[in-house]
């Protein structure tokens, strides 16, 4: 699926009558109970956590809303049509795989599995079951993502060199999975989005710092076909926030700031490529170019808005979500063969 076809394909759900029923009432899953019930078409009808903490908000924030601490319970439940799987990543598969199995059709967070085989299973098991499988890569529903990837496509970028990005933060240390599982599932996403494929290869290397047993930091290359290449780093532990995306092309360099509401994109029409020399048959030189720097008009909406609108689109429609089952499972591959790596020293591991 194209940017633009993503972009110009939603309906009006105001007819609709959706019941959505979420798992993980944390800090990010209120987040999606305010959009459920700022969506029209649709309301957040069920909620299970472990706490009682979480539950006692939802009431008061949701009132008339279902509680319970047994996830079970939203299974069984009459009147549901989807559920929010918003929980600690190791308990993704788990929830997600009983979820489908119940007959229900559900948006995951990333990342939707740890290892390959279970993202396969449940894959498979939504397309036996006929449900919508979703995963939550946020990003690709960021309007600046998308333009992104238009800049990217049009003719006068160029060829693509390579991406960059960089995702750090101090501190929200997980105590699931490490930062990689945590943060890097954002931008394999990105990349594999803006350029249509996977990569070929992976290596990684990173830090223990604060856990014996998890990185907290982590340095990750990646070979896409073509000749590009993409570097990802990710930290917990950096004292300055980062949230960058960059692409490098032949003619043009385009930079995704998240943290800069004002100006989110830039546009660099500088660049360097190597050409034929006109006066000397045979002989090449380094054409530099050195233009201006442009921040394009973006009209921004809220990201996990959006999914969460597209997600009501494809149960509606029975369609296969732009960031579907198949697009988390790539992800996992890709974040799996890094685990490989770090595991052998840095090595180059194939996807």
């Amino acid at each position: 699926m194209t940017a633009d076809e993503h972009k110009g394909e939603e309906k009006d759900l105001q007819e609709e009558d959706l019941e959505v029923g979420l798992i993980g009432c944390g800090n990010w899953g209120r987040n999606y109970l305010r959009v459920f019930h700022e969506l029209k078409g649709t309301r957040p009808a069920a909620v299970c956590d472990l706490k009682e903490e979480n539950l006692s908000w939802a009431r008061r924030h949701h009132p008339g809303i279902f509680t319970t601490e047994n996830y079970q319970e939203l299974f069984s439940r009459e009147g549901l049509d989807a559920l929010v799987i918003a929980v600690p990543a190791s308990a993704h598969f788990a929830l997600t795989r009983e979820a489908l199995e119940a007959g229900r059709d559900v948006l995951v967070e990333k990342p939707m599995a740890l290892k390959t085989d279970e993202a396969q299973e449940l894959v498979d098991l939504a397309e036996q079951k006929g449900q919508v499988l979703m995963v939550a890569h946020t990003f690709l529903y960021n309007p600046a993502v998308l333009k992104m990837k238009g800049l990217m496509q049009a003719a006068d970028f160029g060829r693509v060199y390579y991406l960059w990005s960089t995702r750090a933060h101090l501190g929200l240390v997980r105590e699931d999975i490490s930062a990689i599982w945590d943060l890097a599932p954002h931008d394999v996403s990105i990349f594999n989005f803006l350029l249509e494929t996977l990569p070929l290869k992976v290596s990684a290397v990173g830090g223990k710092y604060l856990m014996a047993d998890k990185e907290d930091v982590a340095f990750i290359n990646l070979v896409y076909p073509g000749g590009i290449v993409a570097s990802i780093h990710v930290s917990w532990i950096d004292s300055h926030k980062v949230r960058r995306v960059v692409a490098v092309g032949s003619h043009k360099r385009v930079v995704f700031d998240d943290l800069d509401n004002l100006e989110r994109l830039k546009v660099y029409d500088k660049g360097v490529s190597l050409e034929m020399s006109a006066e000397s048959f045979g002989d090449f030189q380094f054409l530099l170019r050195d233009g201006d720097i442009t921040s394009p008009s973006i009209k921004m909406s809220e990201p996990l808005k959006n999914q969460c609108q597209h997600f009501l689109q494809c149960i509606v429609e029975r369609r296969e979500p732009l960031t579907s089952g198949k697009n988390g499972l790539e992800v996992v591959k890709v974040l799996e063969a890094a685990e490989r790596s770090l595991q052998n020293e840095g090595r180059l591991m194939e996807v």
